[in-house]
């Protein structure tokens, strides 16, 4: 069994180091980390400028690019065996709703399962990342339980893990995604020479959907652990769709 994590927050984040230590425990990591966060990078990649690597004396891989060029280098350049199980994390921040396709942290589980690698993301919901140390024993368990049934392919794993102790976890949920929408997440302000300016980021989530959604297990104190696919096709839809008669 061999491990290949990497993450959005960049190789210095507390949450890659708990992450690898937990995977260590199953199998030999490799870590290929970017070399500064890149969160909401979700799926981009590099293409017009070259990317450049160094390691750094722990062994970690550093990429000056986004978590996909990250996976996309480990696997068919960096790693001189082919990972059995990618894991990306621990993001600092939750990944839940719709925040999935912005993730850069789940865009790596993408980009691994695209290439045939079983994969599996983990967030961590709380605003404190150093929080996150204490979750290394729970995560370790969670992926040697998820290993052992298996994960399907064009399939992937999204873990949220709950802003309480790990002693306090009341158990696991498995979850459909939440709706998530922000209220004042865009700052329009002047620069010093007055010229306006946009800053797309922070505001306030507001979160709904059913009682199985990965929002409500969080907030209940739940480990929420969501199956996401890759195939996006509408299939109820498309013998609707086909009912148009659409023509050139």
């Amino acid at each position: 069994m061999r491990i290949l994590c990497t993450n959005d927050d960049g190789y210095l984040s507390p949450g890659i180091r708990v992450l690898a230590e937990a995977a260590h425990a199953i199998g030999p990591v490799d870590i290929v980390a970017p070399d500064r966060e890149r969160s909401a990078a979700s799926n981009s990649l590099t293409l017009h400028r070259p990317l450049r690597k160094r390691k750094v004396p722990d062994g970690t891989t550093i990429v000056d690019g986004t978590p996909t060029d990250c996976v996309i280098l480990a696997v068919m350049e960096f790693l001189d065996k082919r990972p059995n199980l990618c894991v990306s994390g621990i993001n600092h921040g939750p990944n839940m709703g719709e925040d999935v396709l912005y993730s850069g942290t789940v865009a790596a589980a993408i980009e691994a399962t695209i290439l045939g690698i079983p994969a599996v993301a983990f967030s961590y919901v709380g605003s404190g990342i150093e929080e996150v140390e204490g979750w290394q024993p729970v995560v370790s368990r969670l992926l040697d339980q998820i290993l052992k049934q298996g994960i399907p392919d064009h399939e992937l794993l999204n873990v949220n893990l709950p802003a309480i102790e790990p002693a306090d976890v009341r158990g696991v949920r498995v979850t459909n995604l939440g709706k998530r929408r922000y209220s004042d997440a865009i700052t329009r302000a002047p620069d010093p020479s007055g010229n306006e300016y946009y800053w797309i980021g922070g505001g306030y989530p507001h979160w709904n959907g059913g009682p199985d959604c990965d929002f409500r297990a969080v907030r209940d104190g739940y480990i929420s652990v969501t199956p996401l696919h890759l195939d996006l096709t509408s299939y109820p839809r498309l013998d609707h769709v086909r009912g148009w008669k659409l023509r050139p």
